[in-house]
C-alpha cells in the first residue's frame, strides 16, 4: 500500500526536538530519506515500496551510520557528504530486501552491498537476522557485526540501542538514539509489520510491541521503515493511543485479532 504525499506534512527534525529532547541535541545529526522522493527518485520500486533510509550521527565528529540501506548506495553516501558527514557504518532493521538490497520477487534490488563496495564499514545486524541478511544480500560474514538484545552502537559519541522486536522477522530490531525511535516495519504510525512471511511469528510481535517498545518513552518521535501514513513521524505516544495494535491487552486479545486466520 501506498500513501498519499502531504508536501505540508511536518519536520521530523522540528518535531524531534521540540517534543522530546535527548541529550545530545547539540550535536546530533539526523536526515529522513524516502526512497523514490529524496533518492533514487527514477527507480519505479522505490516509489511504490515507499522505504525511508535514515542517516544518524554526531555532527562534531563528522561521522554517521546510514539505517536500511537500500535502493541507491551511491545517493544515501553523497547526501551524507553533502551535509560534511561520513558514513561509518549501517544499521540494517531487518533481512527484507527493501531494506538491505537482494532478490524480492524477481528484481534485483540496490543495498548493503553496494554500500560497502563504496565505503568499507560494518554491517550491524541482530543475531537471529545474521542468517537470513546473508540469503538474500551479497553480503559475506565477514561483512557483518554481528549482536545481542539491548547492545549499543556507538556514532562519534552518541549511543545507538539496539531493540532486539522479532515478531515480523526473527532478528528484527529498532534503533533508539536521542528520544528518536527508528522502528523498521515493527511498529507503523498505522498498523505494524505483517507476520505472515517466511520467519514472521505474531506472538513474538506482541510481545515486541507491549513488552519490549514499553520501555521507551511516550514522548520519544517514532519514525517507521515506510511512508503508509501522511505524516512521516508521530511522538509515540500519540501513536500508542491511536493505532489499534496497541488494543488488544493479552496476547490472547492480539492473537484473535492479528493471529492467522
Amino acid at each position: 500500500m501506498t500513501a498519499p504525499q502531504d508536501p505540508h506534512r511536518h519536520d521530523p527534525l522540528r518535531d524531534a526536538g521540540a517534543h522530546g529532547p535527548g541529550a545530545w541535541d547539540e550535536r546530533f545529526y539526523f536526515r529522513q530519506l524516502l526512497a523514490g522522493r529524496d533518492f533514487a527518485a527514477t527507480d519505479q520500486v522505490a516509489r511504490q515500496m515507499v522505504n525511508f533510509s535514515y542517516l544518524v550521527g554526531d555532527r562534531v565528529t563528522g561521522e554517521c551510520l546510514v539505517v536500511d540501506p537500500a535502493y541507491s548506495a551511491a545517493e544515501l553516501v553523497a547526501a551524507a557528504a553533502a551535509d560534511d558527514m561520513r558514513i561509518t557504518g549501517a544499521l540494517v532493521t531487518h533481512y527484507h530486501p527493501d531494506h538491505c538490497g537482494g532478490s524480492m520477487m524477481g528484481m534485483q534490488i540496490e543495498g548493503a552491498a553496494e554500500l560497502i563496495g563504496l565505503v568499507d564499514v560494518p554491517v550491524h545486524v541482530q543475531a537471529d537476522e545474521a542468517e537470513w541478511v546473508l540469503k538474500v544480500t551479497d553480503l559475506a560474514a565477514g561483512d557483518l557485526a554481528v549482536h545481542g538484545p539491548g547492545d549499543t552502537v556507538t556514532v562519534g559519541e552518541i549511543p545507538v540501542q539496539l531493540l532486539h522486536t522479532p515478531g515480523h522477522t526473527p532478528g528484527s530490531q529498532c534503533f533508539y538514539v536521542n528520544n528518536c525511535l527508528i522502528s523498521g516495519d515493527t511498529l507503523f504510525l498505522d498498523g505494524c509489520g505483517r507476520t505472515d512471511l517466511p520467519g514472521g511469528d505474531p506472538e513474538l510481535l506482541y510481545r515486541s510491541l507491549h513488552e519490549t517498545l514499553a520501555a521507551v518513552p511516550d514522548d520519544a518521535i517514532l519514525f517507521p521503515g515506510h511512508q503508509y501514513s501522511v505524516e512521516s513521524s508521530d511522538l509515540l505516544g500519540d501513536t500508542r493511543a491511536r493505532n489499534v495494535v496497541f488494543k488488544p491487552r493479552t496476547p490472547e486479545q492480539w492473537l484473535m485479532m492479528f493471529g492467522p486466520g
